[in-house]
């Protein structure tokens, strides 16, 4: 590994007076968001709603891992079983030709030890990842009110980044967001995914990425109508696998921890494979019914990889009230 960039466990989260506050009105807004939303399209998620594809799978830890990352789920070889969501990441049920974010989560099944939130064994441990390297904004506050404006339509979310940044830096707030959604996107089976927000490693901190294998085919080149019947093409005729990777926080200048809109730096160190078989995802309505109704949080996490820093820690008082609001908690 580079020397510029060993591995520290000198980081630190910074958690100010007011934000256990805080945190609980982000998560009484998002939860009116979500209702209005399930009135229009049914009972579902507050974000990521539009699920696209669920699969069966299997995640092969490594052996031989550097110190930073032979942690938790990571500390020695073994096979687990996996369950995977495909998702669109915005609040409705949209074409899948609207730029978005694209998410791809997975539940790793029968994990043991202690669980992030200190409530007993851990259930499993969940990855949610997406297609950017990075979070859009530093923390937590300023994307909940973007969120939260746009949930009113185009002419509320103007009127809001006027508002906050004036008609200049409301043009700059538009053409970043433009350029975030509107991001090509070689598709679930080819593109890499990201956590863009670190967790813990034992005593280290990481993020994640998910990178895909050279044999699941080449990146898709055009804008798709049906993201769900192209990856599930691909899935019904091959075995589809990706390696996991983690990489490490060094300093909080190069990686910081409370900072989610910055991309580290550091190099990425392959620790495990994962690997959906050939399968029709269509021919398991069960499967996709399961995973729909399912958690897939990144505090359903063992201890070892607990969530850091406000983006995290807000999720895990958001993400809870949003599980309560579809009767998943």
């Amino acid at each position: 590994m580079d020397t510029r960039y060993t591995p520290s466990t000198g980081w630190k989260e910074v958690v100010a007076p007011d934000e256990a506050q805080r945190f609980a009105g982000y998560a009484r807004q998002f939860a009116d968001l979500q209702a209005r939303k399930s009135q229009k399209y049914g009972n579902g998620r507050g974000l990521h709603r539009k699920q696209l594809t669920a699969a069966r799978g299997r995640l092969k830890v490594l052996g031989d891992l550097p110190a930073f990352a032979a942690q938790g789920l990571f500390a020695e070889p073994g096979l687990y079983e996996v369950l995977v969501r495909l998702s669109n990441g915005g609040m409705d049920t949209a074409s899948d030709r609207k730029p978005d974010i694209r998410g791809f989560a997975f539940s790793v099944l029968g994990v043991r030890g202690d669980s992030a939130l200190g409530n007993g064994p851990a259930k499993s441990q969940d990855f949610l990842l997406i297609n950017q390297e990075k979070f859009a904004f530093p923390q937590s506050g300023e994307f909940v009110d973007f969120v939260v404006a746009a949930s009113h339509g185009g002419g509320a979310l103007i009127k809001f980044l006027v508002q906050r940044h004036g008609l200049l830096g409301a043009a700059r707030q538009i053409a970043k967001t433009v350029k975030t959604f509107g991001r090509s996107f070689g598709g679930f089976a080819s593109h890499p995914l990201h956590s863009a927000a670190p967790i813990a490693s034992g005593p280290y901190a990481v993020r994640v990425r998910l990178v895909p294998h050279a044999s699941n085919g080449a990146p898709v080149t055009q804008v798709q109508d049906d993201w769900n019947a192209e990856f599930s093409g691909r899935l019904c005729q091959q075995d589809l696998s990706w390696d996991l990777q983690l990489q490490p926080f060094v300093d909080e200048a190069t990686t910081p921890i409370e900072d989610a809109s910055v991309d580290w730096p550091t190099p990425y160190t392959t620790v495990a494979r994962l690997t959906l078989p050939r399968q029709d995802p269509a021919a398991d309505p069960t499967l996709a019914a399961q995973v729909e109704a399912a958690v897939f949080d990144p505090w359903q996490a063992l201890a070892a990889h607990r969530p850091l820093g406000d983006v995290m820690r807000a999720r895990k008082v958001v993400y809870f009230e949003s599980q309560k609001g579809r009767g998943a908690a």
